[in-house]
């Protein structure tokens, strides 16, 4: 099984990355204001406009460590990788299942099966366990609609009737997400799901952790030998991590949703940590977006109980097992993929 390991968050503006040896180094202003072996990363992530020396590159790419830039806003701007690991075989038969529609049609229902009841465990344990502060009416009829989804669902002809689907059963998750925030409510409160660019504190919350998971996901699928890039359900798109996307929609509810309503009830941020730009854009402070980065990490290093593997793993690794258990499926080794279904 593979070692979990840091993820090394920038977030200083002004920060240069460089190297020193099998070391990297931060520096603001020539000064070195961390230092961590390479060997104890597995990704590095820089927000803002930090710069990086050619030879650090050469290092991540040499050792596999994910560099990626991000705008201050967390918007993904690039990601530096080395040579496409992985067997070419493996590769050439996800480009043969993508264009197969019946194929693609199983596995999308795979992933969006796994979303709908992730979703659903989240609404239920909010109902199980505040019924005296929630909208028991509105929360049963949404649990009892998501669950008719999935008998929809398996009967699915095609893959826009799949995409229909996940459509309707993301507007009825969303249009109770607001039960789900216990405090704070007169400033953590979602009209509706919008990203581009968010409009509300909670939707440039859930934004920002999408974007993160967006990173794992992508470093796991390449670092099993598959292309991120083509998808099943999403389609290709240039620049866009379609597969990623895919596996992302079965861990959305138990990593960042889940992530961003414990935040907001257990008041690690407020809404004084989030600015409304002139355009209507909602974005979080630095020190917002340092507690929210420390919180995923934590979060990461939390132990489960896979429900395939029956192993004890960190958090943090789901994404690589569910790409690992993808690259399997279609070599052969396992007849179906299994989905994370989280109770």
């Amino acid at each position: 099984m593979r070692r979990l390991l840091n993820t090394l968050y920038v977030t200083m503006p002004d920060a240069y990355l460089a190297c020193d040896g099998e070391n990297v180094l931060v520096k603001v202003k020539d000064e070195i204001k961390f230092r961590v072996p390479v060997h104890n990363l597995e990704s590095i992530i820089c927000f803002g406009f930090a710069g990086a020396s050619p030879k650090l590159m050469y290092l991540c790419c040499e050792r596999g460590v994910a560099l990626s830039f991000l705008t201050e806003y967390g918007k993904f701007m690039g990601r530096v990788t080395g040579g496409i690991s992985g067997n070419v075989l493996l590769r050439r038969a996800q480009y043969r299942w993508a264009d197969d529609p019946s194929i693609s049609a199983r596995l999308s229902k795979r992933f969006i099966a796994a979303k709908i009841v992730n979703s659903r465990a989240l609404l239920h344990r909010v109902l199980r366990d505040h019924k005296e502060v929630v909208d028991q009416n509105s929360l049963e009829k949404a649990l009892r609609w998501l669950a008719g989804t999935l008998d929809r669902l398996e009967k699915a002809p095609d893959g826009n009737v799949i995409r229909g689907i996940e459509g309707e059963a993301a507007q009825i998750y969303f249009s109770n997400f607001n039960q789900l925030v216990l405090s704070q409510k007169e400033n953590f409160y979602m009209e509706n799901r919008n990203r581009r660019p968010p409009t509300d504190n909670i939707n440039a919350l859930l934004s920002f952790l999408y974007t993160l998971l967006t990173h794992d996901v992508v470093a796991a699928l390449e670092s099993v030998g598959l292309d991120p890039q083509v998808g099943f359900l999403h389609r290709e798109r240039s620049g866009r991590p379609s597969l990623a996307l895919d596996v992302m929609e079965e861990l959305r509810p138990h990593f960042a949703d889940r992530l961003a309503v414990t935040l907001i009830n257990r008041k690690q941020i407020s809404a004084d940590g989030f600015i409304v730009k002139e355009n209507g854009a909602v974005i979080m402070e630095d020190e917002t977006r340092k507690e929210v980065l420390t919180a995923w990490q934590k979060r990461k290093q939390e132990e489960i109980t896979h429900p395939y593997l029956e192993e004890k793993i960190p958090l943090g690794l789901v994404p690589y097992v569910q790409a690992l258990l993808l690259a399997r499926h279609l070599r052969g080794d396992l007849e179906d993929y299994p989905p994370f279904f989280w109770k």
